[in-house]
């Protein structure tokens, strides 16, 4: 499988730091960017790259050369005018015979690419987006997609955004199959570029946005390690989040370790059965504790029960919403969740207004553990290093059923680990605050 990487661009940002150096090849803790890049996907089986290069284009093929010194075998297309970070994918078409990466140099990256691919050949779309919660989706391009993951929007930094959304943005690396070609040129009135470019195509805007827009584009969500390092800031950020193996611990290959997060009474304040999105109010510094378990290295995952559904009080929609509220509001302090479970089941029947099919008993609704044992599998979570965090006794014998370490906000013995007032009391008393992945 072929991997196209995106390096041609100038970096105007962080030239200031590096004048004389493309930013492929600028130095983190001694290696550079891109080197550490193709290492991390030669050590996946993705050995066959495609290089667009540009900028100091010189300078990048005589360090990386054939690839032979790193054991992969690279291939150059050198853009001689600019041509976005779209328009060499139609002069290098005839190498693309199969599905392939597309991904951006700009950005630093260690995720499980199988994994990714995977998720890809079972959607069978077009394009397949790598997207993320980041914690600063205010200033982001948004991905809006159903339930099965379909992208049904792309908002840009320009475009209006709802009030409230979910922290979903775009990483910047893609899977796409060789038949959008044929795609594109069957479009003609909506890719008008696709026979005979000679101008600029912007990637994001005149290709996958429309794409969006016609159903062809999945998102794939993953809270693996992704971040731009085109200012000086971000710059210092990457760097030590290499020095600390933050970057490699988040791969997916790797044993992850959470914090589960009751919702109600935990992040925000409980008002019995919350069933109005005015009623929801994050609670003091919660948004301090999520950035801080966020810095931690550790997922931090809503699993959370909502009989509310069951009882025919709130509809599946209204509950997405009462969370994308929850979201956006952490987003703008720069928080961001991991994950979001919840159980709409209720064993007890006989009300009016109930959705029968809900009322059973189930394996998700606390205190049985299936959320937790849900998100586990998913994001590959040692459960022994993870915590579960709850005003309930519920929550914790959740926690305790799934094999994790528990934390009761209040003052009741309910065999819990440890016992704190609230969610920031708990991060305070923890040594991850600091920020300390290891």
């Amino acid at each position: 499988m072929k991997t196209v990487i995106m390096a041609g661009g100038r970096g105007t940002r962080i030239s200031e730091l590096f004048p004389n150096i493309p930013k492929p090849l600028i130095s983190i803790d001694g290696v550079p960017i891109l080197e550490r890049e193709i290492c991390s996907l030669r050590d996946q089986g993705f050995k066959d790259i495609i290089l667009t290069v540009s900028y100091m284009a010189k300078k990048i093929i005589d360090y990386f050369g054939d690839g032979e010194k790193i054991g992969v075998h690279i291939e150059y297309f050198i853009e001689k005018t600019p041509m976005g970070n779209a328009g060499a994918l139609f002069q290098i078409c005839d190498k693309l015979d199969d599905d392939f990466l597309l991904l951006n140099a700009d950005a630093a990256f260690d995720v499980d690419f199988n994994r990714f691919v995977s998720y890809h050949k079972r959607k069978g779309g077009l394009v397949t987006l790598f997207t993320h919660p980041n914690s600063h989706p205010y200033d982001s391009g948004l991905i809006i997609a159903d339930k099965d993951g379909k992208v049904m929007q792309w908002l840009t930094k320009e475009n209006p955004r709802p009030h409230w959304y979910k922290n979903r943005v775009n990483a910047g690396l893609h899977v796409i199959s060789s038949r959008i070609f044929k795609f594109l040129k069957s479009n003609p009135d909506v890719f008008s570029f696709a026979d005979g470019i000679t101008g600029k195509i912007d990637l994001d805007r005149q290709l996958l946005k429309p794409l969006c827009l016609l159903g062809q584009v999945y998102c794939y969500d993953s809270p693996e390690y992704v971040k731009d390092m085109g200012t000086p800031k971000r710059y210092e950020d990457v760097s030590r989040d290499y020095k600390n193996k933050t970057v490699f611990a988040k791969n997916l290959k790797n044993k992850q370790r959470a914090i589960f997060l009751d919702r109600d009474g935990v992040i925000n304040r409980y008002v019995g059965f919350l069933t109005n999105i005015d009623n929801f109010e994050l609670l003091p510094g919660v948004s301090d504790a999520i950035k801080a378990i966020n810095n931690a290295g550790y997922l931090a995952i809503v699993v959370t029960n909502q009989p509310v559904i069951a009882r025919g009080d709130v509809s599946f929609p209204q509950l997405q919403e009462i969370h994308n509220k929850m979201e956006t509001l952490l987003g703008k302090e720069g928080a961001y969740l991991d994950g979001i479970y919840f159980c709409p089941h209720h064993p007890d029947k006989g009300f009016d207004g109930e959705i029968p099919e809900l009322k059973i008993e189930c394996e998700c609704r606390k205190p049985k553990p299936g959320m937790l044992l849900k998100a586990a599998k998913d994001f590959n979570i040692d459960l022994s290093k993870s915590w579960m965090i709850g005003d309930g006794k519920n929550d914790i014998l959740a926690g305790i059923h799934a094999g994790c370490h528990t934390a009761y906000i209040g003052s009741e013995q309910l065999g819990q680990d440890k016992t704190c007032s609230s969610l920031l009391d708990f991060v305070q008393q923890m040594d991850f605050c600091k920020g300390d992945y290891q």
